[in-house]
């Protein structure tokens, strides 16, 4: 079904094709300059702006006659452009002007002026238009935003729409742009950082034939020439950690994860990674050099440390706190469950009113009790470190705390966002570590860990002390841009298949005795099925039928009466 708008852009569309004009043509715009170019400029170099090219979508119309104003918008930003009927058309011949651009023009056509740049008479930067070519007619308007006195009116703010249709929020809402060149701000900072010191950025498999380096339930699928399951990876900690024992001493990855697992504000089953392994480095000096690259991300997104974010002002200059997770227990409810069996565990959860099930273990348990009692408290940028060996079947065991391993997880907010390891190089203690996710997996626990021989085989080589990290950075965008909502800071979030409007086909009105030249009029009215036409009023169908006949120039007489009543009986 399409609307009257959208009709009528198409007959504009296909007027000028007849006359010639083809409304997106193959060669290429040159374009010489920008909007935020003339606007941060021109009042100071004005003799550089006698001669511009530029092209965008029309945001605005103003027409008075003989002259117009339209409002220009391209990938920096907005600008005006003037155009005037006798500078466009110097002939006797004004069809460009009369026809071409106050016509069949629209709001959200792409075109390209050349021109040059002015201050019009209230003090506003322009371009003063000499020649226009279109680009591209646009065949859907673009939803209507208004804005007076620094407000905005009928906005395109449904977030089913907007990240539905993110090309259309990235149009009308201008400020969304922002959001991802910080997104991208953040992934470049990184990147200098870790080419600085040298470390190799690599690329590992999406496709793996063992699902590990996380304890998540994967995506599965199948190849069929090799006839055999393959995963998308929930991780890539091992193939990364493979080439340090190839010999690299520092790798690292942005890299997309899939899991597949439930969906809320902060998770996505497709998510981006950022992970990398450095040799002869522990999770001491982890905490270190991730308190100098998060101060160097803020300072280079905001050229500040202190962020406002979700409510909070996060300071991301360090040194951060350092608290084991039974501390942080401790701190926020008062008791030490340290060394408690599974039963007694489970017990202080039913005290506590959190649900537990037959398939947790003790680290299932220790990880349900943070998550519900703790981590909503850690608002400043927060390490938990030394972790239960039991819930980190790939982290080395601490050098002085026994039962303890070597982690830290990074929390601000209330969220995680990082989470490292002094990596565990013993291919003996590694085996036993898989053998008991094996177990845990036998239970029932749908994210443990398979057992991965090759990646086994690889350390029984030798991988030296190495230190390893994996960052979230669509949670670390969340936060260093101010937005509660993963799907915010994804182009284009997983959402659920869109619903299909149900509409009856021509030739189901046609058995119900209704003439195929008249459907596209009913359907106008908003009779897309059988059922919504058997409930309309036999007396107003017959009237609007008279006013479409003549809008969608139906060429056939109208029906009489007792004709329309018997479509609808």
């Amino acid at each position: 079904m399409l609307s009257e708008q959208e009709l009528l852009r198409r007959q504009k569309r296909e007027e000028l094709m007849k006359m010639g004009i083809d409304p997106y043509p193959a060669e290429m715009f040159e374009v010489n300059v920008t909007a935020a170019d003339i606007h941060k400029n021109y009042e100071n170099d004005k003799l550089n702006y006698k001669s511009v090219a530029i092209a965008g979508r029309l945001m605005s119309f103003r027409i008075m006659g003989s002259a117009s104003f339209v409002e220009l918008q391209d990938s920096t930003g907005r600008i005006q452009l003037y155009f005037r009927r006798d500078d466009l058309c110097p002939g006797d011949d004004k069809t460009l002007y009369n026809t071409v651009f106050k016509k069949l023009l629209d709001i959200g056509d792409i075109i390209g002026v050349k021109g040059y740049v002015f201050t019009t008479q209230t003090g506003e930067v322009s371009i003063h238009v000499q020649e226009f070519k279109i680009l591209n007619k646009s065949l859907k308007p673009l939803p209507v935003v208004k804005e007076a006195d620094g407000k905005t009116y009928d906005g395109f703010t449904d977030p089913e729409l907007r990240y539905r249709q993110r090309y259309v929020d990235l149009i009308v809402n201008p400020h969304v742009k922002d959001i991802f060149v910080k997104r991208a701000k953040i992934i470049s900072t990184m990147r200098r950082i870790f080419d600085d010191k040298g470390w190799l950025e690599v690329e590992t498999p999406i496709l793996q034939p063992i699902h590990g380096g996380a304890t998540a339930r994967p995506f599965k699928t199948h190849h069929n020439t090799l006839d055999m399951p393959l995963y998308m990876r929930i991780a890539n900690e091992l193939y990364l950690k493979r080439l340090i024992v190839g010999g690299f001493d520092g790798v690292y990855e942005f890299g997309k994860m899939f899991r597949n697992e439930g969906m809320d504000r902060t998770h996505n089953p497709e998510f981006t990674s950022l992970e990398f392994y450095v040799a002869y480095k522990d999770y001491h000096w982890m905490m270190n050099i991730t308190e100098e690259i998060l101060e160097k991300v803020a300072l280079a997104v905001h050229g500040t440390t202190k962020v406002q974010s979700w409510g909070n002002e996060i300071d991301f200059a360090g040194p951060y706190e350092r608290l084991s997770i039974f501390e942080a227990i401790e701190k926020f409810t008062g008791v030490n469950v340290e060394g408690k069996t599974e039963e007694e565990l489970i017990a202080q959860c039913k005290q506590w009113g959190i649900e537990t099930d037959s398939t947790m273990g003790v680290a299932k348990l220790i990880d349900e009790i943070f998550g519900a009692k703790v981590e909503d408290n850690l608002i400043q940028p927060t390490f938990i470190i030394d972790y239960p060996v039991e819930m980190s079947p790939l982290t080395k065991k601490h050098r002085s705390k026994p039962g303890l391993v070597e982690r830290f997880e990074l929390f601000i907010n209330g969220k995680e966002v990082a989470n490292a390891y002094s990596e565990l190089n013993d291919p003996i203690d590694q085996r036993e570590r898989f053998e008991e996710q094996l177990r845990l997996a036998e239970r029932g626990d749908e994210e443990a860990m398979a057992m991965d021989e090759d990646f086994i085989r690889s350390l029984e080589y030798g991988m030296p002390t190495t230190s390893g990290i994996g960052i979230g950075i669509d949670r670390l965008t969340m936060m260093l841009t101010d937005q509660t909502s993963i799907q915010e800071v994804l182009f284009f979030p997983q959402m659920r298949p869109e619903k299909k409007v149900e509409m009856a086909t021509e030739a189901d009105y046609v058995a119900q005795g209704v003439p195929a030249i008249w459907v596209p009029a009913l359907q106008k009215m908003g009779f897309l099925t059988i059922e919504a036409l058997k409930e309309a009023n036999p007396n107003k169908v017959f009237n609007d039928l008279g006013g479409l006949r003549k809008k969608l120039k139906i060429d056939a007489s109208m029906p009489k009466k007792e004709e329309v009543e018997a479509w609808i009986a």
